[in-house]
């Protein structure tokens, strides 16, 4: 059996009783700030966080990592792709080498391609010591496919999810989803991309070598121990486990050289709970063509785009020969309350001579106005402390229960003066207002994920298209993995007109999240 691999430890908290919405004391760090906010008392920091260095201090010294493309076969029209989830030693700080979790290696995964309309299966076995789960995140598939905490994996034991790809051209990844400790497994490495490929994009003068103009970058923000080995984070954050070293692909200080005069970069926030605000130290415009469920109806000029853990972007710049520039992220949008400085990602470097590229199409992609006069249910959803509608996550609970091609309007809200998200599994949602007014650009195409402000009232349209299931539930949550963790989590069932809902919770589960 493979040796467990010492991970690193979610934040200590003391142990506390059920909570009811309006009274959650969080411990923090000091300096303390205290907050009194609808009969709330919270305690919080903004200047004790960890950050990262400064914006202009650091020297990019190593090439960026591209993950591989992973490898498939075609058996009876079915593309297979095959994931072991393995325990490794990375050398990433220069402490020392990092104890490791991956898929096909020793940190991170490689790199899942497919086309829509596809069959696709993902032979995925657990090398590890320990249970987990993989989920698609952003994929449109039947509940049992979707790898949440219901579909564990033992060690030692493997699973074959099969569908088909039925969605737009779109830059979604994998990680785990297990009940409790989803934090530890991605912090330790256990992520990827998946790239939706269609004829629609496919036919765009758009980068699409993978590699060399078309680069995912997977964005983390770790802390290390004198050893080499992951820290659990430095002090005690109400947003659960914050880095002061950025990662890039697994890449400290990674420079990406420029062969080609636009470059299309996939920016994935895959920390566990920084949020970032993706712009370039010298406030050049790109050009924004695609967030979380694919390509926008026109590129959008912008400086900057901000996301929250989970949330995807892709972005085309462009560069001149001979030149270099650093990807940075600036504060976060205050109304977040999520402190931090500007601090530097990664530096791009253009070549002194460069491959010519066209410009970026005027028109993209063919995304209709959401239309939510046909919703058939008005819901509500209240962040608060780390529960949703004043419940914490239980697995032998049903939230509530969906029709099955049916729209829905959700209204979705953070109570609390500090940071949250929300993510739903399966669908491709649309956002409808923010606090009454039209959403901004980023939020204007197809999401998944989106940050939630203290008070802002975001209106989405959700739709459940093609998968029914009695049994077998998605998930909506916060997407900052300790919260997830800790219970800000909600599940729901997608059933036929009149089906009756038959929920079944895994063989052997305790839901004892709190005993790791």
């Amino acid at each position: 059996m493979t040796s467990a691999l010492p991970l690193p430890p979610p934040p200590p908290v003391a142990p506390r009783p059920r909570r009811r919405r309006g009274l959650v004391a969080v411990l923090i760090a000091v300096p303390l700030i205290a907050t009194v906010a609808g009969g709330a008392i919270w305690f919080a920091t903004n200047s004790g966080r960890p950050t990262p260095p400064a914006a202009g201090t650091v020297a990019f010294v190593e090439p960026l990592r591209v993950p591989e493309l992973a490898p498939s076969r075609v058996e009876d029209g079915v593309r297979v792709f095959e994931l072991e989830a393995q325990t490794g030693a990375s050398a990433l700080a220069p402490q020392g080498e990092t104890p490791t979790l991956g898929y096909n290696g020793a940190h991170l995964g490689p790199t899942l391609v497919a086309e829509r309309g596809e069959r696709v299966r993902v032979d995925v076995s657990n090398g590890l010591a320990d249970e987990t789960t993989v989920h698609w995140h952003g994929m449109h598939l039947p509940a049992a496919m979707d790898g949440g905490p219901h579909t564990t994996i033992a060690a030692g034991e493997s699973w074959q999810p099969e569908w088909t790809i039925d969605q737009p051209a779109a830059s979604l990844w994998y990680h785990p989803h297990l009940h409790g400790r989803t934090r530890e497994q991605v912090d330790a490495g256990l992520a990827g991309m998946f790239v939706v490929r269609d004829d629609e994009e496919s036919a765009l003068a758009l980068p699409r070598t993978y590699g060399v103009d078309d680069v995912p970058l997977i964005v983390q923000d770790r802390s290390f121990n004198v050893d080499g080995s992951f820290a659990g984070g430095l002090g005690l954050q109400f947003d659960g486990v914050l880095g002061d070293t950025i990662l890039v692909n697994g890449t400290i200080t990674p420079y990406f050289e420029a062969t080609t005069e636009r470059v299309r970069l996939r920016l994935l926030n895959g920390s566990s709970a920084r949020m970032y605000d993706f712009t370039f130290a010298d406030g050049r415009d790109f050009d924004l063509i695609a967030t979380d469920g694919g390509l926008l109806p026109s590129p959008v000029s912008s400086s900057s785009v901000p996301l929250s853990p989970g949330e995807r972007a892709e972005i085309v710049v462009a560069v001149t020969p001979g030149e270099s520039v650093v990807l940075r992220s600036e504060a976060p949008d205050p109304a977040l309350h999520a402190g931090g400085a500007a601090f530097d990602v990664m530096e791009l470097r253009a070549a002194a001579s460069l491959t010519p590229s066209p410009e970026v199409p005027d028109r993209l992609a063919d995304v209709p106005p959401p239309d939510a006069s046909g919703a058939v249910v008005e819901r509500t959803f209240v962040m608060s402390g780390h529960e949703i509608n004043d419940r914490e996550m239980a697995m032998d609970r049903v939230d509530f229960t969906a029709t099955v091609d049916t729209s829905e309007v959700w209204t979705v809200r953070n109570e609390n003066p500090l940071p949250h998200s929300f993510h739903v599994h399966d669908t491709q949602f649309r956002v409808l207002s923010v606090d009454g007014a039209a959403p901004p650009a980023h939020l204007a195409g197809f999401k998944d994920t989106i940050a939630l402000e203290w008070n802002r009232e975001y209106r989405l349209l959700v739709r459940f298209d093609d998968y029914a299931d009695p049994t077998t539930p998605y998930m909506y949550h916060c997407h900052l993995l300790w919260h997830e963790d800790q219970g800000m989590m909600g599940q729901f069932l997608v059933v036929e007109p009149g089906q009756a809902p038959d929920l079944k919770r895994p063989e052997g589960d305790t839901d004892d999240r709190h005993d790791h």
